[in-house]
């Protein structure tokens, strides 16, 4: 294995999620041997300024890394920014990165993946990312021990400075050609709201990095490297996010073995592709299942 990937993490006001977060880092192989960055976003407004002084207070803790680097923004500058320009910072340096938010817990054996598969394709300019979640999908356990599919996960993720320097910001350039089939393809077949992201961020109701990370990879014919078995479980599900609702469609088992096999042929997975697909269209369940999430989620906004 050659020099670690450092790791990057996003954080903001949740003090609970941060902790727990950090703990499981902390006990993730080859986690004490790895360089930590931690950009803590300042407070929106005053109501946030107690929670952010408490992530701000845990993350100066004496956590078991190789070495930490705390950022601590002056102002509110958003999470699409922080990434933007986290990212762009640390990986101008170190050439590849590893990237965490403070609701995702990683598995043991996370770091490991993520590393493995960053030597492996670290000169493969199809491949463009590497993601840490994998979808709940039905009979994973048919599918290869790793796969390429076309979409960018933002829910922990890793890549290098080769294909992070592709990413464009301006959503404008990146759909300038986009027609009917793109948009089917790009939304997996109408399947998942990917289109209506970008809809939402042309309208000014986002303001999403991972859309126009995604849309960078789709237009350079780029594939992410994912997992059967995900290395990340999202706490941020829960509701208690700036940019999530409540939602347990996206709980995950964690894997606990090392993953050893990596494909050699840098195609979409077909199977994986279907299952991905099938995921999409049926995650939302039945209309009772949908009226639960949508009291959980005005419930938790009280």
């Amino acid at each position: 294995m050659s020099m670690l990937a450092p790791i990057i993490i996003f954080t903001y006001n949740r003090p609970q999620h941060t902790r727990r977060m950090l703990g499981a880092l902390e006990k993730a192989d080859l986690a004490q041997e790895s360089n930590v960055f931690i950009f803590s976003d300042g407070a929106k407004n005053a109501d946030a300024v107690d929670d952010v002084n408490k992530v701000r207070a845990i993350i100066a803790e004496p956590w078991n890394f190789k070495n930490i680097t705390i950022i601590e923004r002056e102002r509110n500058i958003g999470l699409a920014e922080n990434v933007i320009n986290g990212v762009s910072e640390v990986i101008e340096r170190y050439g590849k990165v590893i990237v965490l938010e403070d609701d995702l817990q990683i598995s043991k054996v996370g770091l490991r993946f993520f590393n493995d598969a960053l030597d492996t394709y670290e000169n493969e300019e199809k491949v463009m990312e590497i993601s840490g979640f994998m979808y709940p999908v039905k009979d994973a356990d048919k599918l290869a021990e790793t796969f390429f599919f076309r979409v960018a996960n933002s829910w922990g993720w890793a890549t290098w400075a080769r294909a992070w320097n592709k990413y464009n910001a301006n959503i404008d350039e990146l759909i300038a050609d986009f027609d009917k089939d793109k948009i089917k393809r790009f939304s997996i077949d109408h399947t998942e709201n990917f289109w209506k992201q970008v809809q939402d961020f042309k309208a000014g109701k986002i303001n999403s990095w991972a859309i126009r990370w995604y849309l960078t990879l789709f237009n350079n014919d780029g594939l992410t490297l994912y997992p059967r078995q995900s290395i990340i479980q999202n706490m941020g599900t829960d509701g208690s996010g700036t940019h999530s609702d409540a939602d347990n469609a996206y709980h995950v088992e964690l894997a606990t073995h090392a993953v050893t096999f990596f494909p050699k042929e840098i195609v979409e997975n077909k199977e994986a592709y279907e299952a991905i697909k099938y995921f999409y269209k049926h995650r939302k369940g039945s209309l009772w299942a949908r009226a639960v999430r949508f009291a959980k989620k005005h419930w938790n906004k009280k």
